[in-house]
Order: structure tokens, then C-alpha cells, then sequence
């Protein structure tokens, strides 16, 4: 199963630090008490949650389901069971199912951006701050396979719209920010049009991002969205 722990705001943090280990997931501000110690049960009674466990564990259940195959739907009654609570018990914790994805999509924007600010503060090149902000995504994806079907939208097509607009919002602020870096680094070299070929090249940069987070997901995680990166990304932004 998937693990949230808490926010790191570590300045050793860097993007290739997003999710270490096999399948776990890194970083969230949203559920900070998923780290906390659990007192342990007592003989032939059942282990109650502290407050705010059970929402980890409920976000960190619905991650580790959308890591299935045909996971695109998944009720409220699966997770319940799964959880082996009744639907009732999910509701104390979040009103509603897109609730519980809102979670999880808060979860990605704050792992990525926090991740992002950290690469533009200590990166003085615009070109590599656009690679490194790119390897990021895709290697949070990789590791995080349940999140990739939230960020492009297969595990939102049958929830609320304004989960597919959260989502898409989130790579207009990639994008936006690729923008920003790579302006820096065509006005560097002397660009003509510093602001078109940035917004350009941002544009094919987040296409080939959400393009190889579709194919991940789409290829039942068997095609990791890293592969080629390095060359793909030298030669994307030479």
C-alpha cells in the first residue's frame, strides 16, 4: 500500500528525491499526520485511528486501488471494503467521493510545486530548470502509478467536472512556469522572440509530459513515462 508521510522541507530535497523506494508516495502537507506513532491495540480489542489517520489511510487505500488494472471507477462501497469499514465511516472523514480526490490531487500539486520552487531557487539555467522540472513529473508518476490515472483524468471521467478542471489547471501552472524558465534561457542566447520560443517550446514540453503520463497508465504501468527522458529532453530543448 502506498504510504503519505509528512512534508519534507528539507533543502536537500531534489527531483530526483520525489518518491524513493518501491511504489511509496512522497510528501503531502494534507495528511502531515499520516507519520504520527500508533499506540498499540490491547488484546481482543479492534485498534481505533488517532484523528486524522483514518483520512490517510483512506487516500492512501484509494491511491493503492487506482494502481489496478480497471481501477478508472472505483466506488465507494470497493473502498469501504476494502478498508473493511462501512460507507457511513468514509463519510465522517470526507463529505463526498470527489472529496477524497480533491485530496489526493492536493496531494500531487503540493508534492510537484514544492519540488519545482525548490529546482528554480537553486538552478540558475533556464534550460536545465525546464529539464529538471520535466524529469520530476514524470518520475513522481512513475512512482506513484495510482496518482498518474488522477493527473490525466482517467480516474475523473466518471467524478465531479471540477476535478478534470483542478487537474488540468495544475498543468497550465507547469506549464506557465516552463514558460518562465525557458523565456530566461532564449533571451540568454540571444533570441529575437524570447517570449515565442519559450511559449512554444513549454507547449511541447507539457504535451510530452502528459503524453507519457497517458501511455503509463494506459500501458497497465509497463511503459515507465522516464523512458529515453535524458535524450528525449537534450534534444527537445537544444
Amino acid at each position: 500500500m502506498p504510504v503519505i508521510p509528512q512534508m519534507t522541507d528539507s533543502p536537500d530535497t531534489d527531483a530526483k528525491a520525489v518518491a524513493p523506494g518501491s511504489g511509496n508516495i512522497e510528501a503531502d502537507a494534507v495528511v502531515r499526520d499520516a507519520a504520527a506513532p500508533v499506540a498499540p491495540a490491547t488484546p481482543g480489542t479492534r485498534k481505533r485511528p488517532k484523528p486524522g489517520e483514518r483520512r490517510v489511510q483512506i487516500l492512501q487505500t484509494l491511491a493503492s486501488m487506482l494502481e489496478q488494472p480497471g481501477a478508472e471507477r472505483i466506488t465507494t462501497a470497493a473502498l469501504a471494503a476494502k478498508l473493511d469499514v462501512s460507507e457511513a465511516a468514509l463519510y465522517r472523514h470526507f463529505a463526498s467521493k470527489a472529496q477524497m480526490f480533491e485530496g489526493l490531487i492536493e496531494f500531487i500539486e503540493s508534492s510537484v510545486f514544492t519540488l519545482v520552487n525548490q529546482i528554480t531557487e537553486r538552478e540558475t539555467s533556464g534550460a536545465a530548470q525546464a529539464q529538471r522540472i520535466v524529469a520530476l513529473i514524470l518520475q513522481f508518476g512513475e512512482k506513484n502509478p495510482g496518482m498518474v490515472r488522477v493527473m490525466v483524468g482517467d480516474a475523473l471521467v466518471f467524478e465531479h467536472e471540477r476535478l478534470t478542471v483542478r487537474m488540468n489547471q495544475f498543468f497550465d501552472r507547469v506549464e506557465s512556469q516552463l514558460r518562465q524558465s525557458l523565456r530566461q534561457a532564449a533571451e540568454h542566447a540571444g533570441s529575437m522572440t524570447p517570449t515565442v520560443d519559450a511559449g512554444v517550446l513549454a507547449s511541447v514540453l507539457t504535451a510530452y509530459v502528459v503524453g507519457r503520463l497517458q501511455r503509463y497508465a494506459r500501458s497497465g504501468f509497463k511503459r515507465n513515462p522516464t523512458e529515453h527522458m535524458d535524450v528525449a529532453l537534450q534534444r527537445l530543448t537544444a
